[in-house]
């Protein structure tokens, strides 16, 4: 099958009932999805397709053959940082860091549709994704800290 990641034609000879999160991680080591509940509930296995957050731990790599999958590592572009990812710096968002790339990629989703969210559209984005840390209101400052800027970078 072939499979558009972080814009990148990959070919890959998988079976196509494997988990998207299994393929990422690996046949192409991209480690930023991780294996949280591996029942969809939890968020820490997020990726866009074609702009949309779904799960990947609960996704077949055959249902988004040939659409584009945006992971945390394809964010950054030409060596700057996403918006998103810069605002959960500078918002110290990040404690253990484990379910960071599927907040970011939920929140860069949400940002595509609503430049600027009010508090209850971050909430709503975002309640997919569980932070065992609890650092939700630093996630949700940062969500508002990237819509605030003018440069807004949309995967």
């Amino acid at each position: 099958m072939e499979l558009v990641v972080n814009q990148k034609h990959y070919r890959l000879l998988v079976d196509p009932e494997r988990r998207l999160l299994w393929v990422l991680r690996d046949e192409l080591e991209l480690t930023g999805a991780k294996y949280g509940c591996g029942e969809g509930q939890c968020g820490a296995c997020t990726v866009l397709i074609d702009g949309a957050p779904i799960r990947s731990c609960i996704t077949r790599a055959s249902a988004v053959a040939g659409k584009q999958i945006t992971t945390i590592e394809g964010l950054a572009q030409n060596g700057k940082l996403h918006a998103l990812q810069e605002a959960f710096i500078e918002a110290d968002a990040m404690q253990c860091g484990y379910c960071t790339p599927g907040m970011i990629l939920s929140g860069v989703s949400l940002l595509k549709k609503t430049p600027q969210p009010s508090e209850p559209e971050i909430r709503r984005a975002l309640e997919g994704n569980v932070c065992r840390c609890g650092t939700y209101p630093r996630i949700i400052r940062a969500v508002q800290i990237a819509g605030a800027n003018s440069g807004v970078q949309h995967a």
